[in-house]
């Protein structure tokens, strides 16, 4: 993954009760299409909206201890960092930062953890 060394620029993509526990949902960030979750745990992650295997919407999977599944093969993602813990994704999927103001979720899409 690389690392951008510029500041972040943070683009609102909801309220925190637009985001349902552990559903996520597909947000555009600027021409980036993220998968933004809110877990039960009151983390927000963001992440690269396809898998890096099939390349289909991560969105459209379900969140399972901290991981979110691709619904088509089954390979699992760290919400943290993106990493795959099962085949048959081999490569990880960019995460980017979020924050929290007031009630707003912020995500940067121009800087990878």
């Amino acid at each position: 993954m690389s690392r951008h060394h510029e500041e972040p620029e943070w683009e609102a993509v909801g309220h925190l009760t637009d985001f349902e526990e552990d559903r996520p949902e597909r947000c555009e960030v600027g021409e980036v299409a993220v998968m933004v979750v809110r877990t039960s745990e009151g983390k927000v992650h963001a992440l690269f909206d396809t898998c890096s295997h099939a390349e289909v919407p991560l969105s459209e999977g379900e969140i399972v201890d901290g991981e979110i599944e691709c619904w088509l093969h089954g390979s699992t993602f760290n919400l943290t960092t993106g990493k795959p813990s099962c085949l048959p994704a081999v490569d990880p999927v960019p995460v980017y930062p979020t924050k929290i103001e007031g009630d707003v979720i912020y995500v940067a899409t121009n800087v990878e953890l």
